[in-house]
């Protein structure tokens, strides 16, 4: 396999990316120090442990578990250059300042291990020029690796080689960032801020400009360039403010400075807009200093205003019309913007052309091939297509004569035409720059297959573009039965794979036939049953409005009998006589998380979001939630001394009374959704690899069910210490009496209900009261509320 053994990573440099990739190989387990210089007052460490400090406060925490942030080590310069021998990856990620990292190179270049991997993050420097500094010995083992902001949710990491960087070391990086940061990897040229950052904030630039030429308003503009343009929805502007508009005026500088005319036709359209030079020297950095193109005052979102100089009153939306050509198919979508009459649908028009013009014209000098380059600009800034992949899904010919047609009339950023290869070739001759065979490679004029590495044979389904004609985990493998809500499948004739198809993957009754029928046929002639989707949901718990009809109809009553038949369903997982395995990536809420904990294992993507959600909707956990925690509590006191039942229940009932939910699989298993012994797979696409290992693994080992056993509760004694502590809550008004009742219910169940502490009971006899609660919560008029609420927002009703 394609990777190298990593003990022990250092990061040169605690600033806001050095802290944050330290925090990162800390979340998959990777032994970390993270230096800076000496303070020059107090403790030497000072401005690391300042660092280290700030970790835990970010939001969205670069921490999977905040407490995890005491595992990064602590050193500086002056008195700790001898810890750098036994690392095996040392990342430099100090200032974006040539002179600076050429001095810090030479400084630690006699400490750096004859094995060790040297990686500078520089965002937009010349990683060649950077290894000047370095010895013979070492160039060879030096490279640019290029993490994105924030370097935990982000999926690009970008790798640059110099003329002197041996292949095999880039390789070793590659599985190694691949397989245990999870991220995806994309080789750039060594050209001036690679390919993401520099067709991206050419692409912000070029946006900027078009703003100015319609006199569009940052609010209108991001609503545009949002979620309903397939890009993220943080849009332009407010994507601006949460990288840092002094980190975007650097990465544009460095543009301004390493290119001219000649070398980039675009160049007159990187001078820094007005507003980012005002907002600059005002101090108005973004998100880190609560100002940039917006700030937020109270509840209300305030828009800068250049004239002015002065915040005025935002949320302003982009006409409606525009939100409904952009949901037409590609084709007809860009020939009506083109078409338009309005200056947003003119501008939309506009910054399209403008992204396919710059990636068309530089593709040749930053990237290997065009999947590069799509790549980048999804990993790297949250789009659903790269350029390319629209530009070829509406019709490579076609668009290419509507470009090329506003480059003659003058109005496009430059007057350079599109390459040849656009209009004549393999490219224009097979309609795209992805073909089944690879992504066009002008230089070459080939088309480029996916990198081999072995580490990618962990991937069954990778992320693939538009045109490659990759294998849909729809259709994949045999299908053993397939209807509306589930398909039971396999790849290899040994696992049995249930992937739900049902809208959110909610848990209806379909669903639950679908899961007994593939555990019965696991049991009988697999080794073992995966539950797997390819998507970023695992599920989002039962399906209320399946329910609905027979509530309707007769009641709480009716609805008892589809719980009773989940409950058992999860009981028949349970106790299965092959392994089943939850691959859980993304949410798995209320039933979801109860199918997970009632699985033989788990195996989790780090970004999954594990919890019992049910309050939210004015009903308790009803699908055996509750029974777990009851039992979890039981066998985590058996492991300990205590006779005391309730500290082992606290988190778990608190998590489903305050509908708690883990930010990551680590503090989902701190929450008790995950054990000890559960898998989490820091590449969301090694996901169901890792999963069906596991099931082999433990077919092969013997598997076997757990015995069923009683288990003791903590009774009405119990029941009356949270009671006390819920009414305290109530009657200080931080809980309604709503959600009194509700807590007062998963109380009385977890704790078994009213019995002498110690009382030994079974899964069933748990369930039953949870149906119980379940059916009189249905029966509430609060309860009603919230479920229609929601239903109908899609956000929780608070009464």
């Amino acid at each position: 396999m394609s990777r190298f053994i990593v003990k022990k990573v250092a990061v040169l440099g605690a600033g806001v990316m050095g802290a944050q990739i330290a925090a990162h190989l800390v979340n998959v387990k990777v032994p970390v120090v993270l230096f800076d210089l000496p303070a020059k007052e107090g403790p030497k460490n000072g401005i690391v442990t300042k660092a280290v400090e700030g970790l835990k406060k970010l939001k969205p925490s670069p921490l999977g578990v905040a407490d995890d942030a005491v595992l990064i080590q602590q050193a500086n310069y002056e008195e700790h250059m001898d810890l750098l021998t036994g690392c095996d990856l040392i990342i430099e990620a100090i200032a974006e300042r040539m002179d600076w990292k050429l001095d810090l190179y030479k400084k630690i270049a006699p400490f750096v291990a004859p094995h060790a991997i040297l990686a500078s993050n520089t965002s937009g420097l010349s990683i060649t020029k950077l290894s000047e500094a370095l010895p013979e010995e070492m160039k060879h083992r030096f490279c640019g690796i290029h993490f994105f902001n924030p370097p935990r949710y982000m999926a690009l990491v970008e790798l640059i080689n110099t003329p002197t960087t041996d292949a095999k070391y880039l390789d070793m990086l590659e599985g190694f960032v691949t397989s245990t940061l999870g991220k995806g990897v994309v080789h750039a040229k060594d050209s001036p801020n690679f390919i993401a950052n520099r067709v991206g904030i050419a692409g912000m630039l070029a946006t900027m400009k078009e703003v100015e030429n319609y006199g569009l308003t940052f609010d209108v503009v991001d609503d545009l360039t949002g979620k309903k343009l397939g890009r993220a929805s943080s849009g332009t502007f407010r994507t601006a403010d949460v990288v840092g508009l002094d980190t975007m005026a650097h990465v544009i500088k460095t543009l301004q400075d390493t290119l001219s005319v000649e070398t980039d036709p675009f160049y007159d359209s990187f001078a820094t807009p007005a507003v980012l030079k005002k907002l600059l020297e005002l101090g108005n950095l973004g998100q880190k200093t609560k100002a940039g193109f917006f700030k937020k005052v109270g509840r209300d979102v305030l828009r800068f205003d250049l004239d002015s100089e002065e915040y005025v009153a935002g949320g302003e939306k982009a006409d409606e019309v525009y939100a409904r050509m952009l949901k037409k198919p590609a084709a007809e979508r860009l020939k009506l913007l083109r078409n338009a009459e309005g200056k947003q649908g003119q501008f939309l028009w506009a910054i399209l052309r403008n992204s396919f013009h710059y990636a068309a014209i530089h593709l040749a000098t930053i990237a290997d091939n065009a999947r590069d380059v799509d790549f980048c600009m999804r990993w790297g800034f949250g789009m659903q297509q790269g350029p390319f992949e629209l530009w070829q899904e509406a019709g490579w010919l076609e668009v290419a004569k509507m470009v090329q047609e506003d480059i003659a009339a003058g109005k496009a950023l430059c007057k350079a035409p599109l390459p040849q290869w656009v209009f004549e070739g393999p490219v224009a001759e097979r309609g795209g720059v992805h073909q089944p065979e690879g992504s066009f490679n002008p230089t070459t004029g080939q088309f480029v297959a996916p990198r081999r590495l072995p580490v990618y044979a962990r991937q069954h389904f990778p992320e693939s573009v538009l045109g490659a004609n990759a294998a849909s985990a729809a259709t994949a493998g045999k299908t053993v039965f397939e209807d509306e809500s589930i398909r039971l499948w396999t790849l290899d004739g040994a696992i049995l794979i249930a992937s739900i198809k049902t809208k959110m993957h909610a848990i209806g009754p379909g669903v639950v036939e679908g899961l007994l029928q593939g555990q019965a046929l696991a049991e009988k002639d697999y080794q073992g049953l995966v539950i797997w989707s390819p998507d970023d949901m695992f599920s989002a718990g039962a399906d209320l409005q399946a329910m609905l009809p027979a509530f309707m109809i007769g009641g709480a009553a009716a609805v008892s009998g589809a719980e009773e038949e989940m409950q058992q369903a999860m009981l028949t997982l349970r106790y299965s006589n092959v392994p089943v395995i939850s691959a859980v990536r993304g949410l798995a809420l209320g039933g979801g998380c109860e199918l997970a904990v009632y699985s033989s294992r788990r195996v989790v993507a780090m970004e999954s979001y594990i919890g019992l959600v049910e309050v939210g909707v004015g009903l308790v956990p009803g699908a055996g939630g509750l029974t777990y925690i009851a039992r979890r509590a039981a066998e985590n006191m058996a492991l300990s001394t205590s006779k005391d039942l309730l500290p082992f229940l606290t988190e778990g009932f608190t998590g489903a009374a305050m509908a708690k939910v883990g930010t990551s699989a680590l503090e989902s298993r701190k929450l008790g959704y995950l054990l000890d012994s559960d898998v989490v797979v820091p590449h969301k696409d090694e996901l169901l690899f890792v999963a069906i290992n596991e099931a082999k693994a433990l077919f092969a080992g013997g598997y076997r069910a757990p015995h069923k056993r009683l288990f003791p509760v903590a009774g009405r004694s119990g029941i009356a210490t949270i009671t006390a502590q819920l009414v305290n809550m109530r009657d200080g008004g931080f809980i309604s009496a709503h959600d009194f009742h509700i807590a007062r219910l998963i109380a009385e169940v977890v704790c078994g209900g009213q019995v002498d502490a110690g009382t030994l009971v079974s899964e069933e006899y748990c369930m039953a009261m949870e149906r119980k609660a379940f059916g009189s919560l249905l029966n509430h008029p609060k309860t009603q509320e919230r479920i229609m609420g929601m239903m109908s927002t899609g956000k929780p009703v608070r009464n």
